[in-house]
């Protein structure tokens, strides 16, 4: 695999999955700046690594953590599909306890994680919760439609999707922005 094509493949892996949970808690898309992130340098760790260049598959097994500009996505294993030249990624898929921390301290869990980068859509399958501070979204899928600014939460069999939003408190809390802890996010 070259250096772009590796290069681009972690970046999508991190960059767009970092994104869904900013758009859904802030209901809309990601910032111009959540954009800008991607050119940060990114660190990809796992216990393997397994590239089979015919199909076009990257797969990272055991304990993944890719971190990018401070924030880190955890997961039991990460597949990468890229093109047919291996220059762009297609989509990814992380499995095993996928748990997302962005850099302003958003955290999204699902036992997967998929993303198509034609369409722009994240989804986030089994028992997804987003959350940041006491504000939380769960339900058994959660899909965010990143080019549209539209979000979907689904129930399962088990369980009605539940939200739990909140007020800020504008005088305390400069104009409404979300607080973030001095310290950082515990990622």
């Amino acid at each position: 695999m070259s250096g772009v094509a590796r290069a681009l493949a972690l970046l999508a892996v991190l960059g767009v999955l970092a994104a869904p949970a900013a758009a859904q808690q802030t209901g809309g898309r990601p910032s111009a700046k959540a954009r800008d992130d991607r050119s940060q340098p990114l660190t990809v760790d796992a216990d393997t690594m397994e590239r089979f260049g015919k199909e076009g598959l990257v797969i990272f097994t055991g304990n993944v953590v890719a971190r990018q500009d401070n924030s880190v996505q955890y997961a039991g294993r990460m597949e990468v599909y890229l093109d047919e030249k291996g220059d762009r990624v297609l989509r990814t898929v992380s499995t095993g306890a996928v748990r997302i921390i962005t850099k302003d301290c958003r955290t999204a869990t699902a036992r997967r994680a998929e993303y198509f980068d034609l369409e722009q859509r994240v989804v986030l399958l089994g028992n997804a919760r987003v959350w940041q501070e006491d504000n939380v979204v769960s339900g058994e899928t959660i899909t965010i439609y990143l080019s549209q600014d539209r979000s979907v939460v689904q129930g399962g069999k088990q369980e009605r999707v539940k939200a739990v939003f909140y007020p800020r408190d504008e005088k305390a809390n400069g104009g409404g922005a979300a607080r973030r802890p001095a310290d950082g996010c515990k990622n």
